[in-house]
């Protein structure tokens, strides 16, 4: 909750101002307005303006989770040979796992008020914090063009069980040109909401979140009273045991399922940084991401088994499952349903983090709202829907590789923040030039050469099946295929014990001194 007391004013000028929660908001006119590292989006969210409150939260993590990709992660898992019980507990551990680092960087949210690409210069640098920003804004962009055409063509689908005729429509680039208009229109609706800034996506996940969780439930409910119970998928065993063939399975699966949420783990100082406090950020969180991820798991199964009772096929794709009901009132609603909960994830991870890494390339020219509509571009020209062709292309290729990378960046923000400077920044020297986070031309060496290493563990061993993907039967690197399966976990540990030691001293009398210089 926001504190009822007022900030306390520096007593010297020029120092930070620090609330009785410990929030702290830089003094006015500490950093230089030409400085070419500050653009009003970069710098900290003013306390006045940190409100975002538990329910904020849970609600952005509920509206996140509730989508067509996170509904199909359990099924991607049954096509790997695991029964639903496997696969909701993997699902369940991967996004416990996940919590901790989310946690950990969504510290420095609520107290500093700073976006990720601005935390990342403490520990890369001013100039070198924009390596982990680009390869984050890369992955979100991919993401941003992944979810807006499965949103694209559920539109579509939907509409044509409703007016007829859409999917015989004539072609471009081997597509009907019905799907492409609403590709676009979809596209051009996300971007619209984002463009109108942080305010307005805070108050459309506040009611899109509970929205999208009362269609879920009516779907369960409307699949068992057509099924009169649930059909024989929850009765399949497992093709994989619990034995010597589920683990080799589980672990690049947990990995994968870790992954798929590892991007936020890095960016979501983007969203905290509006918080009223850490408990916040740490109840909202906590509430609203392995809760939401393990119930919408359970709820694909469920709604999957009646279908099977129904149709005499397991469905797991909802769109599919929903056109399947002649009841235009059905059909509509499962429409806005389906753009509700793709426009929420969408521009929620996929918008947000990137338009503030392209900020932080070049704050004197790109802004949040530049940043955003690049990013569109960019997410189109990708043409990333080729990666959920195939289960091992989509979790193990995919999501795998993203997954190293992205942990590896992780364990130096983790290390940095709370191993080296023990959660204390000294803001104004984030946007200035020359200062304690310059280090060498504006890029730390000791972070650098914790990213290579980690990135080389963590995804050197990358391998695909022959056929199945596009790497080496036997690792790009043979010595590392071992490691491959745990990307994630590897690249995070690394990364962050090798920064521990490369960057043992490196924290300042100063900064161990007065909170938040």
């Amino acid at each position: 909750m926001t504190a009822t007391l007022p900030p306390v004013p520096p007593s010297v000028p020029g120092e930070p101002i620090v609330d009785p929660e410990g929030r702290i908001e830089l003094a006015p006119g500490t950093v230089p307005a030409d400085s070419p590292f500050v653009n009003d989006d970069l710098l900290p969210v003013p306390l006045e303006r940190r409100r975002w409150t538990t329910y904020n939260f849970a609600a952005l993590w509920i509206g996140m989770a509730h989508n067509i990709p996170s509904w199909l992660l359990a099924s991607g898992l049954v096509a790997l040979g695991m029964d639903w019980k496997q696969a909701v507990f993997t699902i369940a551990l991967a996004n416990l796992i996940v919590l901790a680092p989310m946690l950990l960087t969504g510290h420095a949210g609520p107290k500093y008020g700073i976006p990720f690409p601005v935390l990342a210069r403490a520990s890369f640098g001013l100039r070198g914090a924009n390596l982990p920003a680009l390869i984050r804004a890369a992955v979100a962009c991919a993401w941003f063009g992944i979810q807006t055409w499965i949103g694209g063509v559920g539109i579509f689908t939907l509409l044509g069980k409703i007016f007829g005729g859409w999917a015989q429509a004539g072609e471009i680039g081997g597509q009907p040109w019905t799907l492409w208009l609403c590709f676009v229109l979809f596209w051009a609706l996300e971007l619209a909401i984002i463009y109108r800034g942080m305010d307005t996506l805070r108050r459309f996940e506040n009611w899109a979140a509970p929205f999208v969780l009362v269609g879920a439930v009516v779907l369960l409910v409307w699949v068992a009273v057509k099924a009169g119970g649930f059909g024989p998928l929850l009765d399949q065993p497992s093709a994989l045991g619990w034995g010597a063939d589920f683990w080799p399975v589980f672990f690049p699966s947990l990995m994968g399922m870790i992954a798929f949420w590892s991007t936020l783990s890095l960016n979501i100082p983007d969203f905290t940084r509006f918080g009223a406090g850490q408990r916040a950020q740490i109840r909202g969180q906590s509430l609203g991401l392995p809760t939401t991820m393990t119930f919408f798991a359970l709820l694909s199964v469920f709604v999957t088994s009646g279908s099977q009772a129904v149709y005499g096929e397991a469905i797991w794709d909802p769109v599919q499952l929903v056109a399947k009901t002649d009841n235009v009132f059905g059909l509509l609603f499962g429409l806005i349903t389906v753009l509700i909960a793709t426009i929420s994830v969408n521009i929620a991870a996929n918008v947000v983090s990137p338009a503030y890494d392209l900020a932080n390339l070049a704050p004197r020219i790109v802004n949040f709202r530049t940043g955003a509509l690049i990013t569109g571009v960019v997410g189109v020209l990708i043409m990333p829907w080729k990666l959920t062709e195939t289960p091992e292309l989509y979790i193990f290729t995919w999501l795998g590789l993203v997954g190293g990378l992205l942990g590896t960046v992780a364990g130096i923000l983790i290390a940095d923040y709370w191993i080296i400077r023990r959660t204390v920044l000294h803001l104004p020297d984030l946007y200035l030039a020359g200062g304690r986070y310059w280090y060498t031309g504006g890029w730390n060496w000791r972070a650098v050469v914790a990213f290579v290493v980690g990135g080389v563990l963590a995804v050197g061993g990358s391998h695909s099946a022959p056929g199945k993907g596009p790497f080496p039967a036997d690792g790009l690197i043979p010595l590392l295929e071992p490691l491959a399966d745990y990307g994630w976990a590897v690249g995070l540990a690394s990364s962050l014990v090798l920064y521990a030691l490369l960057s043992r001293g490196v924290r300042t009398a100063t900064e161990s001194g007065r909170a938040g210089r």
